[in-house]
């Protein structure tokens, strides 16, 4: 498997960009298979570690320490929330009342998500799917806080900045899915039936039959990780290029703003 790009690398750490569908690290009585962490002590050697995760099917920003001192500093950056960190989704916006206004609703009538919003709902692990999370008030929920920003709105879709505040396991994902905005392809909390196609963007479309959609991964991208050298401590901010799948997915949407239809489920082609 190909080396994941290197972001930023001196004596005391290293930054990776993760592509989607690579694990962090292997899972205790998980399936075998090759996990970025893998590949990284295959050429860094059994002293790296990482200091956070990232969801396996998402892509970006991931940082190793390569010492123990720099381990437990980065590490004491993120166990006290100032790591700045910046996640990029493109979002389905469900129409109100689609499927049931989920907990954290702040859509308005017209099913708009606001310019900037905060959802503040703690989360607990889901007892009936395991490996996932779910709102869960009281008991076994744990305070979880996400600011988010829409950076474009496309109709049922909108591109959104998520910075999450504190580092919960699916934590972007569970509270998109919370203001009923879930992130686009997202197999545990989103909606299957909301896919973006060029033929619901393009009016009078004549592709062939098999259409694939524009982005068929999951559409979250861990694009900005911000914090303090361990030696310097100055601040650093590594950054990921949007994947090219976003990128062509984007200038579709922003192509053709009047095709985008009603808020609401799967495209419908045009002919």
């Amino acid at each position: 498997m190909t080396f994941p790009d290197i972001l930023l690398e001196d004596d005391l750490l290293a930054a990776f960009d993760k592509p989607a569908g690579l694990a962090v690290a292997g899972v205790h009585g998980g399936t075998a298979g090759p996990t970025l962490m893998g590949l990284v002590r295959g050429r860094y050697g059994p002293s790296i570690a990482n200091v956070h995760r990232l969801d396996t099917e998402a892509s970006g920003v991931v940082l190793c320490a390569r010492t123990k001192p720099a381990l437990d500093f980065l590490s004491g950056q993120f166990q006290s929330k100032t790591v700045r960190k910046i996640h990029l989704a493109l979002v389905a916006v469900a129409a109100p009342g689609a499927g049931g206004d989920a907990p954290g609703a702040v859509r308005d009538a017209s099913g708009s998500l606001p310019p900037e919003f905060t959802v503040d709902l703690p989360l607990g692990e889901d007892a009936h799917r395991p490996g996932c999370v779910r709102v869960q008030r009281g008991r076994g929920g744990r305070p979880s806080l996400t600011e988010f920003r829409v950076l474009e709105s496309f109709g049922r879709f909108a591109w959104v900045e998520c910075r999450p505040q504190t580092g919960r396991s699916h934590q972007v994902r569970a509270h998109l899915a919370a203001v009923g905005a879930p992130v686009l392809n997202d197999a545990l909390y989103g909606d299957p039936s909301a896919v973006l196609l060029l033929s619901g963007l393009k009016r009078g479309y004549k592709g062939s039959g098999g259409e694939r959609p524009l982005i068929s991964r999951l559409a979250l991208h861990a694009g900005a990780l911000g914090f303090t050298h361990p030696r310097s401590l100055e601040a650093v901010e590594v950054t990921s290029p949007l994947p090219r799948e976003f990128e062509i997915a984007l200038k579709y949407l922003r192509k053709f703003p009047a095709a985008r239809g009603p808020q609401g489920r799967r495209s419908q082609g045009t002919g």
